[in-house]
Order: C-alpha cells, then sequence, then structure tokens
C-alpha cells in the first residue's frame, strides 16, 4: 500500500504489517489520531494505566506523556516500546501492531442518552438501561465501552452489557465506588428519564470470529459485562466453539447475575461456567471454587498454548492473568484480549512523568 505524505506539521504514521497509515497533527498522540481517521488500533483506556495500546516502534521518535510505569515500564520504552494513547510523535513512525480491519472500526458518535431503568442487582452495582436516539444508531461491537460526559467535561468509561442485536438501547452494570463523582449520583440520585451525553463506541475488545479456537471467558466483577454481551454474540452468530467462563467474585453476591448465566447454560451446549469466590464467609454456605479466579484457569487448563483468553475486570486480575497465562501455560500473547476496568484512582497512581 502506498502512503502520501503527511500534512505540513504533521507526521506519518505507518502500521505494519498491514501497511496502514494516517497522519498525527503537531502534538497529537498517534491513537487520537487513528480514532479520528477511522483507524482501529488496539487500547483500552486512552490514560496510560492499562497498556493494552503497547505496541513495538521500528522506525521514527516518539515521546511520552504521563502514563503508568506498569503500562510501559522504562525498560521497555529503551527497548522500543511505545504507549499510542500518550505517545505523540516527533518524526515520521512505523509501528508494528495487530489492529482492528478498516471495515470494523464503527464510527464513533456523540449523542444524547436517556435512562430507561434502574435495577440494584448487589449492594454494590446498578444496572443502567440507556435508550438512544432512534434516528442516530450506535453501532458497536459486543464488548465495547461508551464514555459518558459529564456537565465539567470529565468522563466515566463503561462497558455495554448487551451484544447490538439485544438493542436498540444499551445496558451498563455500573459498581459503586464511594465518593466517586459518577457512581455516587447513579446510587442516590439518578432517576429514570435522567438524559447523559454518551460518546462511542470505543476500545477493541470483541469477539475474535476468524479462529476456531476453545475460549476463556475470565471475568472479575463487573468486568462480566462486556463478557456477557459476548455471550450474547455468540449465541446470536450461532458461534458453538467450546467456551468456558470464569467469573469471580469476592462474596457469591458478586456474582449479580448468576442466574442469567445460569439459563445460558440450558441455551448454549458449548458453554462451561466455572463461578469462584476469593472471600467467602460461613454463612454465605458457598461449595464452589474458591480462591483467585485468575488462578483457577491454570489450575483446570496447565497448557494455554491452543486457547484464545478474553479477559476483563480489576487490572490485578487482567495482569496477573496476562502474565501469568503466557510464561506459565503456554498462552499465545496475542490470543490474550483483555478490557482492563481502570478506575479514577487506577489513572493517578504510579505516574511516569514524561
Amino acid at each position: 500500500m502506498t502512503s502520501t505524505p503527511a500534512p505540513e506539521g504533521s507526521h506519518l504514521v505507518t502500521v505494519q504489517p498491514s501497511g496502514r497509515a494516517f497522519s498525527a497533527n503537531a502534538g497529537e498522540p498517534i491513537l487520537a489520531a487513528a480514532i479520528r481517521q477511522g483507524v482501529g488500533m488496539p487500547y483500552g483506556c486512552k490514560d496510560g494505566a492499562c497498556g493494552s495500546c503497547k505496541c513495538k516502534k521500528l522506525e521514527g521518535i516518539v515521546v511520552h506523556g504521563v502514563h503508568q510505569s506498569k503500562a510501559l515500564s522504562a525498560e521497555e520504552e529503551a527497548a522500543g516500546y511505545v504507549l499510542t494513547c500518550c505517545g505523540v510523535p516527533q518524526t515520521d513512525v512505523v509501528l508494528e501492531s495487530r489492529q482492528v480491519t478498516d471495515e470494523s472500526a464503527f464510527p464513533i458518535r456523540k449523542m444524547p442518552s436517556r435512562v430507561t431503568s434502574l435495577e440494584k442487582k448487589s449492594h454494590d452495582v446498578m444496572i443502567v438501561k440507556l435508550q438512544l436516539p432512534a434516528n442516530d444508531t450506535m453501532r458497536y461491537h459486543a464488548g465495547q465501552y461508551i464514555e459518558f460526559i459529564l456537565r465539567d467535561g470529565a468522563r466515566r468509561s463503561y462497558s455495554m452489557g448487551n451484544a447490538p442485536h439485544n438493542g436498540p438501547g444499551v445496558e451498563l452494570h455500573i459498581r459503586h465506588m464511594p465518593g466517586g463523582k459518577f457512581t455516587d449520583h447513579v446510587f442516590t440520585a439518578m432517576k429514570e428519564k435522567e438524559i447523559l451525553r454518551v460518546e462511542g463506541p470505543y476500545g477493541s475488545f470483541y469477539l475474535r470470529e476468524d479462529s476456531d479456537k476453545p475460549m476463556v471467558l475470565l471475568a472479575s466483577g463487573t468486568g462480566f459485562a462486556p463478557i456477557k454481551a459476548v455471550i450474547e454474540h455468540m449465541q446470536f452468530k450461532g458461534i458453538t466453539r467450546p467456551a468456558t467462563l470464569y467469573w469471580g467474585g469476592r462474596r457469591p453476591a458478586d456474582l449479580y447475575l448468576d442466574d442469567w448465566v445460569q439459563a445460558k447454560l440450558a441455551e448454549m451446549p458449548n458453554l462451561r461456567y466455572v463461578p469462584v469466590i476469593s472471600n467467602a464467609l460461613p454463612e454465605d454456605n458457598w461449595t464452589g471454587r474458591t480462591g483467585f479466579v485468575h488462578k483457577a484457569v491454570l489450575e483446570d487448563l496447565p497448557d494455554l498454548s491452543g486457547h484464545q483468553v478474553y479477559a476483563c475486570g480489576a487490572p490485578i486480575v487482567v495482569d496477573s492473568a496476562r502474565a501469568e497465562y503466557t510464561a506459565l501455560a503456554k498462552l499465545p500473547p496475542d490470543e490474550f484480549h483483555a478490557d482492563s476496568f481502570t478506575t479514577e484512582a487506577d489513572k493517578h497512581k504510579d505516574p511516569v512523568a514524561p
């Protein structure tokens, strides 16, 4: 593929092995430029906290903004890796990255949404359903997320818990973070018919349908939301690859849609379910698996060399799973697909100055 020179004052970014190219304006991070021009590259938080957008730089100079060392260490940066979410090209740049194809990068839209229902599923999980404009449908992949744009311009990201065919609205699983500007409102003051501004879809977490490998679906807490959307999508598309859901919580009540999963097991013979509880109390009468959910996968599947893993939830779970599955269970690194649920507090831990 031939590429045209970048406009004056900007730099050309070329992504191998696809050969796709786009221009980044002066001072513009690579990822923002890619999203603006419909080039789908892998990413998660967009805030230098999760490392999902990390890729290898083959040529050129990139300067990073503030980020966390666990997302990109000094050693990785010295070895030529970049975070596209906060990496700003200083010259033309060539990157190596697996990426979303042209056709599957849906346009990102801003739109109003109306709260149609609020259902408290546990002491700290609310399922919020939103109605989107009927004449302005948001197209998205099961597993992607949207951002609320708050009045002060702050943003909060939540994965859509339903597959697109189960629309036209979207379902969000919102966990209460005490003191959280947005979630305090959701749990104390939000009402049906409230209008909120949203933007999306974002994220590169979605089912890779070109594979026939058996799948591990790993969720902690409300990380179940995008996994639920993927399960709905599999059923809708008639995808019968073997899939095992490992869903972890501290207490049994944290598995807030266990009854939904049980119903799906009866409908989907290819789906298995392993609930895992880390902090069960005697009054829970829990007789199932205990411990860390990502460890349960290793106990059952010590060899993941032929699997795909889709992992969602707390950064500690996703990061531990990624490291241990590749190091201990021979999972190919490019078969680990993740969405790490970084909170505002997570984003401000351990920042590395540019």
